[in-house]
């Protein structure tokens, strides 16, 4: 990687760790999930950079993708375990990054997290040139079954790009044999989610988050100025709060109609499967000359 190209991403890496830190500093029981997320990117945004998806607060048996719609008068309450993720790009540069806050009165939460957090730092002495993604997966998989918990299964980390925020390699949450090795100049982020749970995620309810990922046939129902809006984001995710400055039909109708034309994928809240709270923790991290070096610490 171009030196000049590294010192944007630990640009960008400050910036996001920043807000992420603030954001967990700042959540309490009754403050409105929205205004949480408003206030990460609008920090982001101050900082010199842009948010690289949607600033996310997942909470309890939600592990992630909960986005708040522009009305989501929705509020944290006390006992809740809270996912926070948030990324940040310059030029398309982008970082993910996120911590889990325990908002119990008593610490319930604790030892979960302690699980997911542990992982990821098991997983980070993993890392170096020639290690296959499988050994980087059972150091996160031993570390929360020691913790007597599981991981989820079906979500993995994942390789960063250039206006690509899911590029390769994945790093699986699980053990696995092989499958790609790292290599030295690549930049990617390690997710391990935790659970008392059964270990898997769905879908379950109304999506707020939205990627464009082909260019649209023409059609009536297409809103120009939403279209334009997208082309400024060059395939990164967005949040319908994005375009708050715009009519909010047309740019409904909009999303509406780029989802049905399958150009544009929606990605909705990820509920464990039997109900149990999730707990998680994420870096990016370079793979450099001298090992890994934590971007979003």
């Amino acid at each position: 990687m171009e030196p000049e190209i590294l010192e944007i991403y630990r640009r960008a890496g400050k910036i996001a760790s920043d807000a992420r830190n603030w954001a967990a500093e700042t959540i309490k029981p009754g403050m409105l999930l929205r205004e949480l997320q408003e206030g990460v990117e609008n920090r982001i945004r101050d900082a010199g950079a842009l948010p690289s998806f949607p600033a996310q607060t997942s909470r309890n048996n939600i592990a992630a993708h909960y986005c708040s719609s522009p009305t989501d008068e929705t509020r944290y309450e006390e006992g809740d375990l809270v996912k926070i993720d948030i990324g940040a790009h310059i030029d398309g540069y982008p970082v993910d990054t996120g911590v889990s806050v325990d908002l119990s009165a008593d610490g319930r939460w604790k030892t979960l997290i302690a699980a997911a957090s542990d992982a990821l730092d098991a997983a980070i002495s993993t890392v170096a040139d020639g290690v296959t993604v499988g050994k980087v997966g059972t150091a996160i998989e031993e570390t929360i079954a020691a913790a007597g918990f599981e991981p989820v299964y079906n979500l993995s980390g994942h390789g960063l790009a250039r206006w690509e925020l899911h590029s390769t390699p994945q790093i699986p949450n699980h053990a696995q044999r092989g499958g790609p090795k790292l290599k030295t100049g690549m930049m990617f982020a390690i997710e391990p989610f935790a659970t008392p749970g059964e270990g898997y995620v769905e879908d379950e309810g109304n999506a707020e988050i939205f990627r464009l990922e082909h260019a649209p046939r023409p059609s009536n129902k297409l809103y120009a100025p939403m279209m334009e809006a997208l082309d400024e984001w060059h395939g990164l995710p967005v949040a319908l709060r994005y375009f708050n400055h715009l009519p909010r039909k047309p740019v409904e109708r909009t999303i509406n109609e780029l989802v049905k034309q399958r150009v544009m994928q929606a990605y909705a809240p990820l509920v464990e499967i039997s109900g149990a709270y999730v707990g998680w923790r994420e870096h990016t991290i370079y793979l450099g000359e001298d090992g890994p070096e934590i971007i979003t610490a």
